[in-house]
């Protein structure tokens, strides 16, 4: 890891380590600035007795008898019995990486297409086992890896080496998405490709192989193109826009995500309506997305292609739909935490001035 240039930077390093291993509770927010004030006030206390500012070596050792982050946060955090507070985040730490990011991935993309192979197509009888199995392993795995910790807890190896750490080598602070600057490359590609975009709609209404391609000989765009055309077109240009003002601006770093998450809503409600309106087609000829032409009709052979690329479209929107929902959850998220840390710090600012 460098060595910062700043030696206060260190305590914002410590902070954030202390911060990965912390339950995230409601009060993680408030510890951290506790420990941020208790470890400040030690720099300016030692300051003052050598009047002159420390060094990084100097703050590194103060920090270094504060103790690992790892300790630090066990000992700030919840207490527990069985294990204690050495070893908790740890554990705590493997048993979510074991439990939810190896076992459930595996039983969802693996264990239940092959038990589903098992049953025949049996969709019940294949989601029962694979629960069934699911819950079973969790339970194995988190007895497992408590007894194994338990153990360790009570034969004291670990407590050994758990002072071997040396404050310079803490990561560099990681800044939250949303208070970066966006790339230059990134928001000058969002802009080239966006105004492509844009003018590849325009083109095809005129230019139908654009986007049928050789099939634009017997397939033409149905009628719910034609009633949606404009507002995907609006929506198009609602992304150009906003590309090109954060290339102009990317001070506002409130700007990109707030533009994201209500083109997210956008486009949320504009799928929701083709998907209503494509609910609501006639089922005797149902061609919402894409239809025959004139000369195309009568053959069944093309009447099947047409159907087949009908249901893709619309398996392809409820996909994105669904995407969409959880990126814009995600989004809405991000926001209001970017949201409440930085009146958080305006906050402090505002309390250290008074003070």
């Amino acid at each position: 890891m460098s060595k910062p240039a700043n030696p206060l930077e260190l305590v914002d390093r410590y902070l954030q380590s202390v911060r990965f291993w912390l339950p995230k509770t409601q009060r993680q927010d408030e510890i951290l600035a506790e420990l941020g004030e208790d470890l400040r006030s030690q720099i300016d206390a030692r300051e003052e007795e050598l009047t002159r500012p420390l060094s990084t070596d100097e703050v590194a050792e103060i920090l270094k008898r504060c103790g690992p982050p790892m300790v630090v946060a066990a000992r700030l955090g919840p207490n527990s019995h069985l294990i204690g507070p050495t070893l908790f985040p740890i554990y705590w730490f493997v048993l979510k990486m074991v439990l939810f990011w190896i076992l459930v991935p595996v039983f969802v993309f693996i264990v239940g297409p092959a038990t589903l192979a098992s049953t025949h197509g049996d969709w019940g009888a294949a989601l029962g086992n694979t629960i069934g199995a699911l819950w079973s392993g969790l339970f194995i795995a988190a007895g497992i890896i408590t007894l194994i910790f338990a153990i360790l807890e009570r034969t004291q190896h670990f407590a050994a080496v758990q002072c071997k750490w040396d404050p310079l080598k803490l990561p560099p602070v990681r800044q939250e998405p949303h208070e970066r600057k966006p790339s230059l490359a990134r928001s000058v590609s969002e802009v080239l490709f966006g105004l492509f975009g844009l003018m590849w709609l325009l083109l095809i209404p005129n230019y139908p192989a654009l986007i049928l391609g050789p099939a634009h000989t017997f397939l033409k765009a149905g009628e719910l193109w034609h009633i949606f055309y404009a507002p995907i077109v609006g929506l198009s240009v609602y992304a150009l826009l906003r590309s090109g003002l954060t290339l102009a601006r990317p001070d506002l770093t409130w700007l990109q995500p707030a533009g994201e998450l209500l083109q997210g809503v956008l486009t949320l409600v504009l799928l929701n309506f083709i998907l209503k309106a494509a609910g609501h087609m006639p089922n005797a000829e149902w061609q919402p997305f894409v239809a025959l032409t004139d000369a195309a009709k009568g053959s069944r052979q093309y009447i099947g292609v047409a159907a087949m690329v009908n249901a893709s479209i619309l398996i392809s929107l409820i996909c994105a739909w669904v995407g969409i929902c959880i990126a814009s959850v995600v989004r809405t998220w991000q926001l209001l935490k970017y949201i409440r840390k930085r009146a958080f710090g305006e906050g402090q600012q505002a309390t250290a001035q008074l003070r």
